[in-house]
């Protein structure tokens, strides 16, 4: 992986920042932050001074459903107007494999702090048309909500709830190598 030696920034338009909660405890609703900036730096000497972080604008919520998505920008959940951002500051990098690592940080949403782990599979690299030097990653983390203090729930007449409070977030992403 010293091919990925320097800094990168995040490419919005083509990177996905996702998510999937259960619904009603038998469907699975995906949605993904549209707006969002982020920055990778790689230590080529020593892999595991490596950094990634990561800012996220918690109204850029999008489950492709309008009532939805007001509903989880309000106080029920993410509380917008007095979290507005959501974000993540590695604190360690492991290399588990020839192409894979663990990203270790602390993520924020609504002002709680928690260490979570990330594994990520590196893709390859590739210069784009306009000369770019871009990487490619995926990683998957399921968190509990009920951590951050996203408590708000609904009971069915069938038993179970309407929120799951497992939530897998995905991460799909494109990073433009800094000149």
């Amino acid at each position: 992986m010293n091919a990925l030696a320097g800094t990168w920034t995040i490419d919005p338009s083509h990177t996905r920042i996702g998510f999937v909660a259960r619904h009603a405890m038998v469907t699975k609703v995906r949605g993904a932050f549209n707006d969002f900036a982020g920055t990778v730096s790689v230590d080529a000497d020593d892999f595991t001074r490596s950094s990634a972080e990561l800012t996220i604008q918690a109204a850029s919520i999008d489950t492709r459903n309008e009532q939805r998505d007001g509903h989880l920008r309000s106080n029920d959940f993410l509380a917008m107007e007095d979290y507005p951002e959501i974000r993540f500051v590695s604190t360690g990098v492991t290399q588990t494999g020839p192409t894979s690592l663990e990203l270790t940080g602390d993520l924020t949403i609504k002002d709680v702090t928690r260490p979570v782990t990330v594994p990520f599979d590196f893709d390859g690299t590739a210069t784009d048309p306009f000369g770019n030097v871009r990487a490619g990653f995926e990683g998957a983390v399921t968190i509990n909500r009920k951590d951050y203090g996203i408590t708000w729930n609904a009971a069915l007449e069938t038993g179970g709830v309407l929120v799951s409070d497992k939530i897998a977030l995905e991460f799909e992403v494109s990073a433009i190598k800094n000149a």
